[in-house]
């Protein structure tokens, strides 16, 4: 009870008085503001930064002098004004347009696409600058989708430039994914008090630690599980369970390797996995937090969840989060009226269109030479794997929805042993999943093959 106590010390009403009483002189001059200016400011920090980064890949051509890369900068900062000046004046916008908002954006993704490919190579400054240009935009795709969503909604009142510029170019950091949405999201958990700025920040101090602690328990698992380890093992004089990674195991198709050794494998994976994720995350949202946008983690406790869709819900929350607001709820609103009678058909519909169409095209995008050279087929042929598993994930979703919808709001059966049987059920499924998602080069035919060898099937 103590240590519950402790680690919910952002929540004790003595610990936040005692910070505002110390820290009262930053956290009044800590206005909202002050914390969205200094976002905002770090923010072309960060456009900088990224557009440099996207130079980086030697087949593409990319300008090489300095005037590209500030025409690049420039042209990043511009079409962010551009997408923010549409939402704001959303219902100016053409019909088309109003309808179909996220289409709409995808569609300038793939017509810029179109038109590099149809140009010559030497065709000068101008394609290299779009090249740089259509580099970044799988960054800014989801963050502009929620921009428009915020126009749409009318949710852009009141809100300034600067305002939407904190999350296109976030300084707390992300990848594709946004970490906390759009402003509009982030705006819903911001502290608008120093006593709700107190409990954002240490709220953020908890999660900094929890970072930290996944970080250690990660490098025991490196150094007591896996082989040949780190720092750990050589304090233990070398030795380790030996207990090889999922990638290879799967490149040996379980060849040479116990069955049990296998499957144990296959759990610390899905550990190590969630491990690496809360890390990370965890950090970003402390960051968040630190600035007064108490948001939920990305996160939190899934090898706890007891369903797979629990899970799903669980594991990486704000890519789910992409996931459902622009591919499930405008699927399952669109056959809202065609499919009224047959509501399973729609909820598939919906699922698939998520966890497996929108999860396909969010990793094909993010190869940025194989687009930005027309390899598209390529692209889609290299991810055959993780296309298989977005099929696996999106019917255990589908399943795991409909089981909780036939069960009409009611608890799952009571008891501990049934509730460690369904824990473990949800770590089986996502466990044997990923074994198409680990080791983006190992061959579909060795990951069917490490499967049946789990079963004993050679």
């Amino acid at each position: 009870m103590q240590l519950t106590h402790l680690m919910q010390f952002h929540e004790d009403s003595r610990v936040i008085a005692w910070w505002q009483t110390h820290l009262g002189g930053m956290l009044r001059w800590l206005t909202p503001f002050r914390r969205r200016a200094i976002l905002a400011v770090a923010g072309v920090w960060v456009c900088i930064r990224e557009s440099l980064d996207s130079f980086k890949p030697a087949d593409v051509p990319v300008p090489a002098d300095r005037l590209g890369p500030l025409l690049v900068v420039l042209a990043l900062l511009g079409m962010s004004w551009l997408f923010y000046r549409a939402a704001t004046e959303f219902s100016r916008l053409p019909l088309f347009v109003r309808k179909h908002p996220q289409l709409s954006l995808h569609a300038v993704y793939w017509g810029l696409l179109v038109l590099i490919w149809t140009s010559a190579a030497d065709s000068g400054l101008w394609r290299q600058v779009m090249v740089g240009v259509v580099a970044m935009f799988p960054f800014l795709l989801w963050r502009f989708g929620y921009l428009l969503l915020s126009g749409q909604h009318g949710r852009m009142k009141g809100t300034r430039f600067s305002d939407h510029f904190l999350t296109i170019w976030p300084i707390y950091g992300g990848s594709n994914t946004p970490y906390g949405k759009g402003f509009g999201y982030l705006s819903r958990f911001e502290a608008k008090t120093d006593e709700e700025l107190a409990r954002s920040q240490l709220a953020g101090i908890k999660l900094f630690i929890l970072s930290n602690v996944w970080l250690a328990s990660m490098k025991v698992l490196e150094g007591v599980f896996y082989g040949p380890g780190n720092e750990l093992t050589r304090m233990l004089g070398g030795y380790t369970l030996g207990i090889p990674r999922l990638s290879y195991l799967v490149a040996l198709e379980g060849k040479n390797t116990a069955v049990w050794i296998s499957w144990i494998g296959i759990y610390c994976e899905l550990v190590y996995q969630v491990l690496r994720h809360a890390v990370r995350g965890h950090l970003i949202i402390a960051v968040l937090r630190l600035f007064g946008f108490n948001v939920f983690r990305n996160t939190y406790k899934p090898l706890l969840a007891e369903s797979i869709v629990e899970f799903w819900n669980r594991y990486y929350y704000y890519f789910k989060e992409i996931m459902s607001n622009f591919f499930f709820l405008p699927t399952f609103t669109q056959l809202g009226k065609k499919l009224r009678n047959w509501p399973t058909l729609r909820l598939f519909a919906a699922v698939f269109a998520a966890a497996f169409i929108g999860n396909t095209y969010y990793h094909l995008i993010k190869f940025g030479e194989v687009m930005v050279q027309g390899q598209v087929f390529e692209g889609l042929y290299a991810l055959r794997s993780r296309i298989f598993y977005c099929l696996l994930l999106a019917l255990g979703i589908f399943v795991s929805m409909l089981r909780e919808q036939r069960r009409g709001g009611r608890p799952p059966a009571p008891g501990q042993a049934r509730r460690l049987l369904r824990i473990a059920g949800v770590w089986t499924f996502f466990g044997l999943i990923y074994i198409w998602n680990v080791g983006i080069g190992a061959p579909f035919t060795h990951r069917v093959s490490f499967f049946l060898s789990l079963f004993g099937i050679s």
